[in-house]
């Protein structure tokens, strides 16, 4: 008789969908493994997240938690609460977990890790070691608590494994595999530019930019915000950007009197609502341009050889900057300018793709954590 191996793969908000969907069909290969998939429900809209199991052909969760919004201190205990609950569950059903396989770097990512470490339960951590070295974001913390209690490190960078090495990670746990982002990215890449999504919002390949904000740091400030989009309303005549909107970002541009004042200015910029994974995809792997303050976007962007305005002063993906298509430049509205300027001139860096984002990171996760 085959003796199973119990795999507790944890996801909360959309970006750990895109992460854990490979890891998942690259288990699903080996003999003897039986995965248990935990959806928090940290980042929670019914209609988008169901979009999202679809489209990346994810199976329903076995356990969905509901913890829904809330600070990060609640967030935080809901998950770890609910996890230590279903950790104790199988292990008194005679089904035990093996492992925890967390990724990424949200409030469930770091509560899953601890009350799994609480319950003696080994935790795997998928993009571990990224660094912004600010310790005043939140994904920071959560990134920093969940490699200090995982014995298995899977790296998308070769700067993770040095930031591991140099808070003290034993050689034996630390596992450079690439990035699994990429292998959701690449696997659904022609399934995405065949949707007719460009079409739908008049859009011709390469003649558009794509804005994402959601940061603080560039949405709280009224004067910040306003001069980011002068700058979008003065160059939208050249570049006709489209705007998938974070409610929060909604919810400021509406508050500080922005969005009426852009809708004044007749710029060439549309509003849309937040999209399904395959229709962002169509949008951000044809573009002119995306700015964004996303990491994954950073990171997607580097493998689709598209450039990157990141509106960041830090990165926790340095390889997107030093070797990829990403240009960090905060929140500033002259460098933006500056940079969408070279973009359209065709005198922006074209940046290479990086050593091991192949689209094989999760077969390589999986054989390491199988064997």
């Amino acid at each position: 008789m085959t003796m199973v191996k119990r795999f507790a793969c944890v996801v909360g908000a959309r970006p750990n969908f895109v992460k854990m969907a490979p890891i998942l069909r690259a288990l699903a290969d080996f003999e003897g493994i039986e995965t248990v998939l935990i959806h928090t429900g940290q980042h929670y809209d019914k209609n988008l997240s169901d979009v999202f199991f679809d489209e990346l052909q994810i199976r329903k969760p076995d356990v969905f938690l509901g913890v829904g919004s809330g600070s990060h201190a609640k967030q935080t205990s809901d998950v770890m609460v609910a996890i230590e609950g279903i950790l104790g569950g199988y292990g008194k059903a005679g089904k035990p977990i093996d492992r925890i396989v967390v990724v990424g770097d949200v409030n469930s990512t770091m509560a899953a890790a601890i009350a799994a470490a609480k319950c003696n339960v080994p935790v795997a951590h998928v993009e571990a070691g990224l660094r912004s070295l600010d310790r005043t974001m939140p994904e920071e913390i959560n990134r920093i608590i969940t490699d200090s209690i995982s014995d298995l490190l899977f790296v998308s960078e070769p700067v993770g494994v040095l930031n591991l090495r140099r808070e003290g990670h034993d050689e034996s746990e630390i596992h450079l595999v690439g990035n699994v982002m990429i292998d959701t990215l690449f696997s659904q890449l022609e399934r995405a530019k065949q949707r007719d999504t460009l079409y739908r919002f008049g859009l011709e390949p390469k003649r558009y930019g794509v804005i994402t904000l959601h940061r603080p740091s560039n949405v709280d400030d009224p004067k910040v915000l306003k001069n980011l989009m002068e700058v979008f309303i003065r160059l939208s005549s050249e570049i006709p950007f489209i705007f998938p909107i974070h409610p929060r970002t909604l919810a400021r541009l509406k508050e500080f009197g922005l969005h009426s004042y852009i809708l004044d200015a007749k710029a060439n910029i549309q509003f849309v609502d937040p999209l399904g994974y395959l229709d962002f995809l169509c949008l951000t792997a044809q573009p002119m341009v995306i700015v964004t303050d996303s990491g994954g976007l950073q990171e997607e962007s580097t493998a689709l050889r598209i450039p990157c305005l990141t509106l960041r002063d830090n990165t926790e993906r340095p390889i997107t900057c030093d070797l990829g298509t990403s240009t960090l430049i905060g929140n500033s509205a002259t460098l933006l300018q500056q940079q969408l300027e070279s973009v359209k001139n065709g005198n922006y860096k074209v940046g290479k793709i990086p050593e091991l984002w192949d689209g094989l990171a999760s077969e390589r996760i999986a054989n390491i954590l199988c064997r």
